[in-house]
């Protein structure tokens, strides 16, 4: 069995014909987080948030209707299986694969919040998200076409590996398809009602960080 490199010995594989999904260390413990989140959105029930009137000591609640809680639930759900198999994949283009459905998926999470503002927010985030598919396939064509596989494995056995310029286009996808740093520069992502669907985006686009840095020191 072929070392994963920086992520250490590989101590399962699955392969699918010609992809190969593995579990190193470091993999298995960023699968454990995903799927220890997307059971919490299983589980849990949405909370229900307060706003404070300013100079005052009113308040009122913004509650999740049952329509909105249930698509809110399945795009969580999507979205952290989605986030599991990017951990494990061992193949460049099904890890591009699932990072744009992960992408979508984060979309999703917020668009189903019934609020103009953060409604406006979830149209700029999709066109971000939309635009970053081009250069996440992008390297992973460049990877193919001058090396020949996508294999992670049969990659880090090159000398050459991965071209930088694939690399740094698939750096600028993932930032794309997690849209952050973007979404930090909008407090509607962070304000939309309902944790803990939304905590979801962060914690998918932390994992999918950690994993394409992973990937491209092992390649």
């Amino acid at each position: 069995m072929a070392s994963a490199g920086v992520a250490g010995e590989p101590f399962f594989a699955l392969p699918f014909g010609d992809i190969v999904n593995y579990f190193t260390p470091y993999t298995a413990v960023l699968f454990g987080f995903a799927l220890l989140f997307t059971l919490i959105c299983i589980l849990s029930r949405p909370e229900q948030q307060l706003d404070v009137v300013f100079g005052t000591d009113a308040y009122y609640a913004k509650g999740v209707t049952g329509k909105e809680l249930r698509f809110r639930r399945f795009m969580s759900i999507a979205c952290g299986c989605a986030t599991m198999a990017a951990m494990v994949s061992g193949d460049v283009f099904n890890f591009t694969l699932f990072v744009s459905m992960v992408g979508v998926c984060i979309i999703g999470i917020v668009a189903a919040v019934k609020s103009r503002h953060v409604l406006d927010a979830a149209y700029n985030y999709g066109i971000i998200a939309i635009v970053a598919t081009i250069p996440l396939f992008g390297g992973a064509a460049i990877t193919l076409a001058t090396t020949g596989t996508l294999s992670i494995w049969e990659l880090s056995a090159m000398a050459s590996g991965m071209p930088l310029i694939a690399k740094m286009l698939i750096i600028v996808g993932v930032m794309g398809e997690g849209i952050a740093p973007f979404y930090a520069a909008k407090a509607e992502l962070f304000r939309a009602p309902g944790a803990p669907y939304v905590i979801m985006i962060h914690v998918s686009s932390l994992l999918m960080f950690l994993r394409v840095v992973e990937i491209l020191l092992t390649v």
